[in-house]
This record gives structure tokens, sequence and C-alpha cells, in this order.
């Protein structure tokens, strides 16, 4: 199979909305429309390439990217997919024409920004015979080059790798593709394995080609490429919004130098908004998927995972589970904290609570939690970067068992109309 976003709008249904201003006009029509039933496709300034938004900004768009019909199955799934390797299928390179960063959809998107902004970039790394697919935003410096951000996981090994080799690293850098590739490569697997394997598992098989100056694996269908290097030069980056809504710091980052950058004129790109529901759900559910297994092996059944969207998709899960013993909420609290080492907050509720319903939630701990024996409190742990609160890495945790007890009796029934 192809990687070809245009036919995942095809498939989910797309609403054009015209041709909008790189300022403001784009982050403006994807704040309205998130959470919708159709794809967001539009013209960035005077780019006559098509771009597209909230691709994924809901859990049923999610469930369409995976072909599956619950959650259940779309986090099995996803976790299946990095258990083996994937069939990709090489095929001729498309027809691709030349350009520059300027013909990409570099958007600005809050009044602080640092600068107009790529934001579903896929960067392809291949160095000493490891390759790594990830994200990451790219702010564009001018025609020639941009600054990339690059937190310490798999892409800032193999970069390192490279410098101390004193070589540049080659990357070839993707928008406009599959939002299961999108997903593959916001998971974490372990050092070493491919993404795009685990997005060839998805998808059935990958169909791809050499990239045309690296030779980088590129899944067919891919909108737009950029062939460059990511170089030892700094230069700051930021402020840029991130998940929570708030702005990142301006911190030193490296340049990526554009030696080509290639059109695939019959194709889609791809425009995520920054702290909207999209981010938080590319964010945050590889992560549920992760909470929904470490939980699954500590009580006897999980009936869903929620990272909600108001903490980015990261920082608060709502977990709902059955329990053969009161302990057990205790333990899917801590499992969830393994799982997911950035969270911040924890509820467990019972199967009868809407997870996805913040009143339903704040009902079962106004009513089945006390704080003197439900509560668990892990004081200056390691957290997520992304909360202004935590000082140096440091926050407190929290986790709330909102479950009632094993032996509840008529006090706990809720009220039912016949």
């Amino acid at each position: 199979m192809d990687g070809s976003l245009t036919k995942f709008i095809d498939k989910i249904g797309g609403e054009y909305s015209g041709k909008l201003s790189r300022d403001y006009e784009v982050s403006r029509l994807l704040k309205s429309k998130q959470g919708t039933e159709k794809i967001q496709v539009f013209n960035v300034d005077d780019i006559s390439q098509i771009s597209s938004g909230n691709v994924v900004d809901s859990k049923r768009k999610i469930l369409e990217s995976l072909s599956v019909n619950t959650l259940e199955d779309a986090y099995n799934k996803l976790l299946d997919s990095f258990s083996r390797e994937g069939k990709m299928v090489k095929v001729g390179e498309p027809k691709l024409k030349e350009g520059n960063l300027k013909d990409l959809p570099f958007v600005k998107f809050y009044e602080k920004d640092g600068g107009y902004y790529l934001t579903s970039s896929l960067i392809i790394a291949c160095y000493k015979n490891i390759c790594n697919a990830s994200i990451h935003r790219i702010m564009m410096l001018n025609d020639k080059e941009a600054a990339v951000r690059i937190v310490p996981r798999h892409l800032y090994y193999l970069y390192k790798e490279a410098l101390k080799n004193n070589e540049i690293l080659p990357v070839s850098v993707i928008i406009g593709i599959h939002p299961a590739i999108i997903l593959a490569a916001s998971s974490s697997p372990q050092l070493g394995y491919f993404e795009l394997n685990a997005a060839a598992n998805i998808l059935g098989n990958l169909e791809i080609y050499n990239s045309p100056i690296h030779k980088n694996p590129i899944p067919l269908g891919a909108a737009a490429i950029i062939e460059g290097f990511i170089t030892e030069k700094q230069v700051d980056e930021g402020p840029f919004v991130e998940a929570m809504g708030g702005y990142d710091k301006i911190r030193k980052q490296p340049v990526l130098k554009a030696e080509k950058v290639y059109l695939n004129s019959d194709e889609t790109t791809h425009v995520i908004l920054p702290g909207g529901y999209e981010h938080a759900m590319l964010m945050g559910f590889p992560r549920e998927a992760s909470i929904y297994n470490a939980v699954s092996k500590v009580v006897p059944k999980v009936h869903g995972v929620h990272l909600t969207l108001n903490s980015g998709g990261w920082l608060h899960a709502i977990i709902s589970i059955d329990k053969n013993h009161d302990g057990d909420s205790k333990n899917a609290i801590l499992a969830a904290f393994s799982a997911h080492p950035s969270l911040k907050h924890v509820i467990v509720v019972d199967p009868d609570v809407n997870i996805y319903d913040i009143n339903d939630v704040e009902w079962a701990i106004a009513t089945r939690f006390q704080a003197d024996r439900d509560l668990i409190i892990i004081n200056n742990a390691r957290g997520s970067t992304l909360d202004p609160s935590a000082k140096d890495g440091l926050t407190s945790k929290i986790g709330i068992d909102a479950t009632k007890p094993l032996n509840a009796g008529f006090e706990y029934e809720r009220a039912k109309i016949p």
C-alpha cells in the first residue's frame, strides 16, 4: 500500500476553505474546525500544492487511519506493529519537481511564534546501519536553511554520533503522508527498530522508493521531500506553542541545510495546529496504547484509557478498569506511571463511568474517593518538560482511586430511570 495522505482524505472526506495566509489564518481555521467530521483542506498563500489539517484530530479518525473499529483493537494493532519487521516493497520514484523551502506550508500560528513553522515534518535518518523516523517541528530561516527542534531521543543520538565522526547527519524530511505512518513515527520503540516497519505492518505493506540524493526509504505518496543535512551550526529556535497551549522557551537548536526540495504536485501536504486536538492525539495515542498494555498486566480488564486533550494528550490519564481486589486500582496507577513517565495525574474509575465525560469523572471522585485511603502522592519524580510548573524536570505526581469498593453496598449504586 502507498502512503498517500490524499487517498486518506478522500476516504474520510475533506472540506475546502480556499486560500489562506501563512499568518494566523491557517491556525484560525484549524482551531475553529477541530473535532469536526471532515478534514480541512486549503491552499497556503501562493503555494499551488494543496494542504490539509485536522487529519486525525479525533478518536474516530484515528480508528479510520488504523482500519479498526474499536479502541482496544487500535491499541493492540499499534502495539503489535512493532513486534516484527514490516514488508516494505521497492517501487520506482514518482514524478517530482524541484522547489525550495518557501514552496512548503511554513505557517505562523500564534502571535509570539519565533518564525514560520512546518509542524508535520517526518525526518528519516539512516546512519551506521540504524534508521529512525520521527516527527519534529522545523522553523524556516531562509529558502535554504531551517532550525530543527531535536529532543534527546533517537534522532538526537544519530546526530551526535555523526558529529563525533566529524560528519553532519544526512536526512530526508517528508511532509504529507498517511496518518498511520505519522502514528508509527510518533511512537517510541527501542533504538534500532525502524518505525517504517511498524507503518508497513499497520497498512499491510508499504511501497517505498529511494530518496533522490541520500537514497533513504520514502513512502510512495509523500507530498514533499527535503533532502538535506542536520549541521553542527546552532541558532535560536522558538518560541513555539507546545501541547498544553503555552509557549516553549527559546533554545539553541541545529540548522537543517536543504540541498534540494522535491514536490509531488498530485499529493497533499499536512499542517498540524500546535496545541490543538490533532497535536494531542498524535502525541497521546501511542502512549495510551502503552498505558493500556501495562495496566492490562496488573488488572483483570482495562475498558479504556484517555489522555485528556486539555493536558495536551500527555499529562493526565483517566483509566477505566475491572478489579478482583481493592488494591488493583493502585497497581493500575503505578503501572500507568511506569508506562508513561511524563504522566502527572492518573485517575482510575469503574466501567460505569464515562472516561471521556469530565463531569462523570468528577462525579466518581466526589462519591467514590477518600483522600486518606485512595490517594497516591509521589514527590520529586521526573516529569515532563511540557509542564511549566515543574522545576528542573521534577514534579509531584498524584494517583486517584475513584473506584467503589468490591463489597460496595446500595449507597454506591447509580440511580436509573426505568
